[in-house]
């Protein structure tokens, strides 16, 4: 499992207001460390692309709505990750919310490039990952 410090910048590259990456501790850190829950879809989505590229599989497991999660996740062996790129995030009605992205890594010297439209469903006051269309 791979560290950050709280001060770097978060893996998901949320800007703040300026145009700066924000530290990981104002971003996705505060759910992946400290436990607090998404308040929107598109923050679950940012949160699940950091804890990939951190290899957090419990964090990953805990947010995947519990009809559609793996008993397990199998990271890639020296993937680094390059990028998300955030296309369009939408909220279908109070319980349901699409975000589209596209999540770039480089494995074994091959670029992979991953576009996604997922599918999140709020339930019991939190937001969790169903599934998604590639």
């Amino acid at each position: 499992m791979k560290q950050l410090q709280g001060h770097e910048h978060c893996p998901c590259g949320r800007l703040d207001a300026r145009g700066h990456v924000l530290p990981y501790a104002q971003c996705c850190g505060r759910f992946l460390e400290a436990g607090h829950h998404a308040a929107d879809a598109l923050s679950l989505m940012r949160s699940r692309y950091a804890a990939f590229v951190l290899e957090r599989e419990p964090y990953l497991l805990a947010t995947w709505h519990v009809n559609h999660r793996p008993a397990g996740i199998e990271f890639v062996p020296q993937a680094k990750w390059l990028g998300l790129d955030v296309r369009t995030s939408q909220q279908l009605d109070e319980t349901h919310a699409e975000v589209e992205f596209v999540a770039r890594q480089r494995v074994a010297g091959r670029a992979v490039r991953l576009h996604e439209r997922s599918r999140f469903l709020k339930e019991n006051e939190h937001w969790y990952y169903l599934d998604g269309a590639t």
